[in-house]
């Protein structure tokens, strides 16, 4: 039962970043990039994207 809620969790946040992916103001192609990465690597994907997405905290040099 807890992996089935897990699942659900993963789930809900992976279609969460998804839909703020497609809204953010990136390009086409940095857009089709982040989705494919948060759908071939769900946890992951989703965790690189928090830290480093569209709306995430810009590193600079």
């Amino acid at each position: 039962m807890e992996y089935g809620l897990f699942g659900l969790l993963i789930l809900a946040l992976d279609i969460y970043a998804i839909l703020k992916v497609i809204s953010s103001g990136a390009s086409t192609g940095a857009k089709v990039l982040w989705i494919l990465g948060i759908l071939i690597f769900p946890v992951l994907g989703f965790l690189i994207w928090l830290i480093a997405g569209p709306n995430g905290r810009r590193i600079s040099v």
